[in-house]
């Protein structure tokens, strides 16, 4: 069984990963994200996902802020989840590991594309400098400490 932390890793990606690396967090997102899925029926449905590892997921969501629950029936009590601003926030990675996926884990066309709706077109992720505006090549690209010592 594998650890939730990653405690050794002094990253980003590593904390990012404690909080949505679990296996279906990203279909819940996405599904959430992108179809507008809210309530556990939708997702459950949509997924086909365990019910308590979908509940063991929303719950997790909830507790580090990407979604918030609704109650939206008093009898039987029922929940929505909605997306904070942290939750949505995690649309460009989304759209960014779709591109990556299409590229190198898909046989034929893209199974899924995502357009703008307002004006339709296509949408993609860019990996730009916030100085020039430019990234040729990954290799480009340094990973530095944030930490000042």
């Amino acid at each position: 069984m594998l650890g939730k932390t990653y405690d050794s890793q002094v990253c980003s990606i590593a904390r990012s990963l404690e909080v949505i690396g679990e296996r279906w967090s990203l279909l819940i997102v996405r599904d959430a994200l992108f179809a507008g899925s809210t309530r556990y029926g939708d997702f459950q449905r949509s997924l086909g996902i365990a019910t308590n590892i979908l509940q063991a997921r929303l719950d997790g969501f909830v507790q580090a802020g990407i979604m918030r629950r609704n109650r939206y029936s008093e009898r039987p009590e029922l929940y929505e989840y909605l997306l904070t601003d942290k939750g949505r926030a995690l649309a460009p990675a989304l759209v960014a590991l779709t591109e990556w996926g299409d590229q190198w884990a898909t046989d034929g066309p893209p199974p899924i594309l995502y357009t703008h709706a307002v004006c339709g077109a296509g949408v993609a992720q860019q990996t730009i400098c916030a100085q020039c505006g430019r990234v040729d090549d990954p290799a480009e690209i340094q990973a530095t400490s944030g930490y000042h010592r």
